[in-house]
């Protein structure tokens, strides 16, 4: 009863809640300038934590106090315009204070009864979706944590149709004795969906992989024939290059045979929202299924992926769930387009980050990021560096004269407290990959960047 006493007055009095909208505004005035990566200091603190748990409650202005004085300066400033590590995105402000205001409501987005508003704003976003894509009418939408969880569903529901077609239902008769499914994927393809392959009872030897270009694309003329039981895993946005697949003609093949074809476009889906990009993801629209980020491009809060799927009888055949206490509604239950059955309402954010932005403010963002990759190709020419990829889009992969070189800049660069971005390699050779996703990136960063890397490259 005690702690209970103290949390009721927490919240009647809301002082915890000033103090950490101080907290947060102190953060957003200084997240421009402060090091994109904490300092070993910074790390160093983070001991601190390494605590027993301590008998007794503490207060919330201990806890809040703590975590930001600790905490804070040990963050990526991703909210940033400098942190160009992985495709990260950053955080519309708009979807940041509607995030506030729905982590006060806490709403358990599994069902309609369990949260009418998260099913309304779902349905919302399937239809701006369809539209913003250019995806069939009957495609349906689940809202999960993120990529990698939307190609495990989009591969869920081609398991589930496929094995349906040769007269195997998966959800009765299991994996056991079933048909096999011919996977064919090319060597770029994500990480996400190797370990989605895993999961899903797939192994090495089921899938047919196809070869690459020099820029991560399916080489169209390798494909094997496909028939009914073929599963094809396309790309949109190569993680290295930025590469896009042909689609138009990959799915024609597929479509005429039946065969199932998934596209991951984590990032790269958002190009068909851009005008000047949309050639990229010209036939995608045939596919099967496509997994697509908000936190990416975007650029909502984290913890917001997509999976969108034509075939809506296999995807909520593939994600059934049943039991006695579950209650269904006549209105949209998002539960049966995602494997969850309590989930965070995402969909609140998404919305509000596609209503404030509007179409044009989309194209103008997304378009944005490919202006300062370009901007960034010209000025590292310019310094001396090698761009080892077209760019296409948000990727930008560098090198200089030897692998011992560019490990060496990457090193000063991302010890310099002005940029981060990671290593990779590409064909054998070292590389850094630099990926513009913020819409807080400006094309003064894009300056100081190069100014970083001409510096470092200098020392050599």
């Amino acid at each position: 009863m005690k702690m209970q006493k103290q949390m009721f007055q927490e919240l009647i009095e809301k002082r915890i809640f000033e103090q950490a909208r101080a907290y947060a505004y102190s953060y957003i005035d200084g997240v421009q300038e402060m090091e994109v990566f904490p300092s070993p200091q910074n790390l160093e603190n983070l001991k601190v934590f390494d605590e027993k748990l301590s008998t007794e409650p503490l207060t919330a202005e201990r806890v809040l106090s703590q975590l930001h004085q600790m905490g804070s300066s040990a963050t990526i400033a991703q909210t940033g315009g400098r942190y160009f590590g992985f495709v990260d995105g950053g955080a519309v402000p708009v979807s940041l204070a509607v995030k506030w205001l729905s982590d006060v409501w806490d709403q358990n987005g599994g069902l309609y009864l369990t949260s009418p508003l998260n099913a309304k704003l779902e349905s919302v976003c399937e239809n701006w979706l369809k539209d913003i894509f250019k995806l069939p009418s009957e495609s349906v939408a689940g809202f999960v944590s993120g990529t990698s969880v939307a190609n495990l569903c989009g591969l869920i529901a081609a398991r589930y149709r496929l094995l349906k077609n040769l007269g195997w239902d998966v959800n009765i008769k299991g994996l056991n004795g079933a048909p096999r499914i011919r996977i064919i994927a090319h060597e770029q393809v994500h990480a996400s969906i190797q370990k989605t392959f895993a999961i899903l009872g797939f192994g090495q030897d089921d899938v047919t992989w196809v070869p690459s270009d020099d820029q991560g694309r399916m080489i169209i003329e390798e494909l094997p024939e496909l028939d009914s039981s073929c599963l094809v895993i396309l790309q949109a946005g190569n993680a290295n290059t930025g590469s896009f697949d042909k689609f138009s003609a990959v799915c024609d093949k597929a479509n005429r045979v039946g065969a199932w074809v998934h596209v991951d476009g984590a990032f790269g889906l958002w190009a068909g929202a851009s005008k000047t990009l949309s050639h990229l993801t010209a036939g995608m629209e045939k596919a099967s299924s496509w997994a697509v980020d908000g936190h990416k491009t975007l650029n909502t809060p984290y913890d917001s992926g997509i999976v969108l799927c034509r075939d809506e009888k296999a995807f909520v055949t593939a994600l059934q769930a049943t039991g006695e206490y579950i209650i269904y509604s006549d209105e949209r239950d998002p539960m049966l387009y995602t494997p969850e059955m309590s989930k965070r309402s995402r969909a609140i954010e998404l919305w509000a980050t596609m209503k404030y932005l509007g179409k044009n403010g989309i194209d103008e963002m997304v378009t944005g990021f490919y202006q300062r990759a370009k901007q960034l190709e010209k000025g590292l020419l310019k310094s001396g560096f090698r761009i080892i990829n077209e760019v296409v889009f948000n990727q930008v992969l560098v090198a200089c004269e030897t692998d011992e070189i560019t490990k060496g800049v990457l090193d000063m660069v991302q010890k310099s407290g002005e940029v981060w971005c990671g290593g990779s390699k590409w064909q054998g050779e070292a590389a850094i990959r630099i990926s513009i996703c913020s819409w807080a990136t400006t094309e003064n960063d894009i300056e100081r960047t190069i100014a970083v890397f001409k510096s470092a490259k200098n020392k050599f």
